[in-house]
């Protein structure tokens, strides 16, 4: 069965690249994507995917934000959540690979990706 992997990006062309990425080296995966964190939040109210991947930057609500209220839900709280965020500073390097499951900078390989999904899904 596929593992369900949310993209969480404002920018559509992420979503698109990870999904067709992804899903054309692997049949493994199954993409959607949310363009917001209020889209997020939404779509984990009935649905539960197997892994986040969840940028940082993005108006109205920051992947900050978004991270705090999955993590803070129990139904979701349990989703292991990958930074994919063009946010290359210390402070966030620091702070995303301590808060979630990875920290992938953009702009990443998609085998690169697939490898870090994998090893985040296998723990």
């Amino acid at each position: 069965m596929a593992k369900k992997i949310l993209v969480v990006d404002d920018n559509p062309d992420i979503i698109i690249a990870v999904k067709n990425g992804l899903e054309s080296i692997s049949s493994d995966y199954e993409v959607v994507g949310a363009e917001s964190g209020m889209k997020c939040l939404e779509m984990l109210r009935t649905d539960n995917p197997d892994l986040v991947l969840l940028d940082i930057m993005m108006p109205e609500m920051s992947g900050w934000e978004t991270f705090d209220k999955i993590k803070g839900n129990k139904k979701s709280g349990n989703i292991p959540v990958i930074f994919l965020t063009a946010r290359t500073d210390n402070v966030a390097k620091k702070a995303g690979g301590f808060l979630g499951d990875d920290y992938i900078e953009k702009p990443f390989k998609i085998d690169e990706l697939k490898n870090r999904i994998e090893h985040v899904l296998r723990k």
